[in-house]
């Protein structure tokens, strides 16, 4: 198959999500002999030819670099800029397949006329739901946010929503359950086993973007309630982001600058997993989730995961309580009781490593990809 991914940002240059989900699944149909292409933004531009291969994947990159973010908010100018400037590229060749990632909506649009045009058959891989939450992002102007976002469903002959929550919040966009392929999240299993623990040693980790839907300060009122039954209680917090001078503030004015430790940025995934084997406990306090990869690479690396319970939280779709972590509220108090529960009792952290890790098992990017490639197939001889 002549398959192309459509999504601006991308892994390693940009990392999150689905620019890491994107770039497994686009390396591995490579490997498996399909034609694979992504259009985005150049991110290469200073080191590289805008058109080049890396892994196998042929990547186009549409314009320069520009900012993704404005005031920590996705730039609806990008997204604007990015797809008129996709247009032109995408639309001098013939494709199989398109996999356009449903944000930032507006290339979508883009990849339904080479839908229209070549014949090519478009599904949208799905993130999140927001709907009314259009409203708390922008608010009044969340009305157009929300009006764009159930035309796109509209656009795709199939869409995979990454969770079964996500397919379950597609129903409130009426978009019919026959439309839908569940296809999760992975995980690099086996390369994750082989790396082994940072020499400095934590209770605590959390992996992510620092802004404001992340909670994070959340958690560091958690650790200084912690403090309390543990002095030398040892937290990571892995990310950057525009949260991230706020938060140090706060670690100091609660008097945690010998119990919490910034990391900021770290660029190679191989570190991030050392330090989270060098911890006990993953810690994602975030509202607004789809399919959280570092859940699966924190069970991965031994580690429950506790998260909180929310409308918009996807993430609560891969907890299975008491096997691979727990759910809680959004609540200092309820996060750090959960973290002295796990702490001070030893026997039960151990038997949660050992059921994290099988449970990430199932998730390893080979089985996704194996499922993937079915998808697209189906939906190939459905058309």
């Amino acid at each position: 198959m002549k398959i192309a991914f459509i999504y601006d940002a991308v892994y390693p240059w940009v990392k999150g999500g689905a620019e890491k989900r994107v770039y497994e699944i686009a390396k591995r149909l490579a490997e498996r002999g399909h034609d694979v292409h992504w259009y985005s933004v150049g991110w290469w531009a200073e080191e590289q030819p805008l058109l080049m291969e890396k892994d196998g994947i042929i990547f186009h990159g549409v314009c320069e670099p520009v900012d993704l973010y404005i005031d920590g908010k996705r730039s609806i100018k990008e997204a604007l800029y990015f797809a008129y400037k996709l247009f032109p590229k995408l639309i001098r060749e013939d494709f199989d397949i398109i996999d356009c990632q449903e944000f930032p909506y507006f290339p979508c649009f883009v990849a339904k006329i080479h839908s229209s045009l070549k014949k090519s058959l478009l599904l949208i891989t799905w993130y999140e739901v927001w709907d009314t939450y259009w409203y708390d992002y922008i608010g009044k102007k969340g009305f157009f946010g929300k009006i764009i976002e159930k035309l796109v469903t509209k656009l795709p002959k199939k869409i995979i929503p990454i969770s079964n929550k996500i397919k379950d919040d597609l129903k409130l966009l009426n978009v019919s359950e026959e439309k839908n392929y569940v296809i999760p999240n992975g995980v690099d299993f086996d390369y994750i086993q082989s790396i082994q623990p940072d020499m400095q040693k934590m209770d605590i980790v959390y992996v992510g973007r620092l802004i404001s839907h992340k909670n994070v300060d959340v958690l560091l009122k958690a650790i200084k309630h912690v403090k309390k039954t543990f002095p030398q209680i040892k937290c990571g917090i892995i990310g950057n982001g525009p949260d991230l001078e706020k938060l140090k503030k706060l670690s100091a004015s609660l008097n945690l600058g010998d119990n919490v430790t910034f990391f900021g940025f770290v660029e190679k995934d191989e570190d991030v997993y050392s330090y989270m084997k060098s911890s006990k406990i993953f810690v994602l306090p975030s509202t607004r989730e789809g399919f959280p990869n570092t859940i699966l690479e924190a069970n991965s690396c031994g580690l429950p995961a506790i998260i909180v319970d929310h409308e918009k939280n996807a993430g609560v779709g891969v907890i299975n309580d008491n096997e691979n972590g727990f759910i809680v509220k959004l609540s200092a108090e309820e996060i750090s009781n959960k973290i002295l529960y796990l702490l001070e009792n030893e026997i039960e952290l151990t038997k949660l490593n050992k059921s994290s890790v099988e449970f990430a098992k199932n998730y390893d990017w080979e089985l996704i990809v194996s499922k993937i490639e079915n998808v697209y197939e189906a939906a190939l001889n459905e058309n």
